[in-house]
């Protein structure tokens, strides 16, 4: 046989890094996991090497070997969730109650997850698929709906492409994402735009003046009435400005003094929460934004596994 030479080296690998990522994370709900899947999905790359035809592009080729990676670690493990959807809103006087890291959501760097050279209509998609409710609705799909809808609604694959690829036929990949978006409908996932506005902008602004200066008040103001806020790894969550005012102002009164440096993740604003003027890194925060108010505050308390994912010290410099 024959082997077909290809431009199949290191370097044309890691081009494609980018992408996988976002994709393993749209399927797994976790930076971590994600990039064990991208890992393993090299290493697979590299040992199927003399298959590759060429009739596909690597990137194709590669989302293949991806997804199937994906699939394969699905199959004993259960799915990601955030608190929201683990019971009922709680109130500042609830126990906190812990759950494992694997069992939670995890946010992922917008610099990990999004391809610097997709089009602004690419961009727009990719990042839009990358949002924690979003993701979170998927974790509710069946491993194979996840990916057939992932293949064709975001990656713009057809319906044979992805029968190619998951082993299957046409119809039972239409069916599939039949499901799969009846499934989504029914999580009623808010849509998000791909990038802020100029006053969302100045609503995230006036968010980090508000939480530095520790004014309660003034930050719950920037709130949806019906606003959430949760702190994995707890499964407490509450909502709305009285709850959510309360908790900052008592038990949550440990932040007072606390430094944000931005980042972003997910396709939304992020800060790192130092306390302590900068001394103790206390939580990966992600911002929801509709129209002209945060819908949701998630503050991810395990900095340890997070912080050097987003290029985050574990201690800033004095002031």
């Amino acid at each position: 046989m024959t082997t077909i030479a290809t431009p199949f080296t290191p370097d044309s690998l890691e081009l494609h890094r980018t992408a996988l990522t976002g994709h393993c994370y749209r399927m797994l709900g976790s930076v971590v996991d994600a990039d064990d899947a991208v890992q393993e999905t090299m290493f697979r790359a590299w040992k199927a090497l003399e298959r590759f035809d060429g009739r596909a592009s690597m990137k194709t080729w590669l989302y293949r070997i991806a997804t199937n990676v994906c699939l394969d670690a699905l199959a004993d493990r259960p799915r990601r969730a955030r608190p929201l959807e683990e019971g009922p809103v709680g109130t500042v006087d609830d126990e906190l109650h812990e759950r494992p890291r694997t069992h939670w959501l995890e946010p992922i760097p917008d610099a990990r997850a999004l391809p610097a050279d997709s089009d602004p209509a690419e961009d727009a998609v990719l990042r839009e698929s990358i949002h924690l409710a979003f993701v979170a609705a998927l974790q509710h799909l069946p491993a194979k709906q996840r990916a057939v809808l992932l293949l064709t609604q975001v990656l713009g694959w057809s319906a044979a492409e992805v029968a190619e690829s998951l082993a299957t036929t046409v119809p039972a990949v239409n069916s599939a994402l039949q499901r799969a978006r009846a499934t989504l409908a029914e999580r009623n996932v808010a849509p998000v735009p791909a990038r802020l506005n100029d006053e969302q902008r100045a609503l995230v602004a006036r968010y980090v003046d508000a939480f530095e200066r520790y004014d309660v008040q003034a930050l719950t103001m920037l709130l949806h009435e019906d606003a959430t806020m949760s702190m994995p790894p707890y499964t407490l969550w509450l909502q709305g400005h009285d709850s959510i005012g309360n908790w900052l102002s008592g038990r949550g009164a440990g932040c007072r003094g606390s430094r944000l440096v931005p980042t972003a993740a997910c396709g939304a604003p992020a800060f790192g929460q130092y306390r302590h003027g900068g001394k103790e890194p206390w939580a990966l925060v992600v911002l929801d934004i509709v129209d002209d108010k945060i819908v949701n505050m998630t503050y991810f308390l395990d900095t340890a596994t997070l912080f050097p994912k987003f290029g985050l010290p574990m201690q800033l410099p004095d002031e």
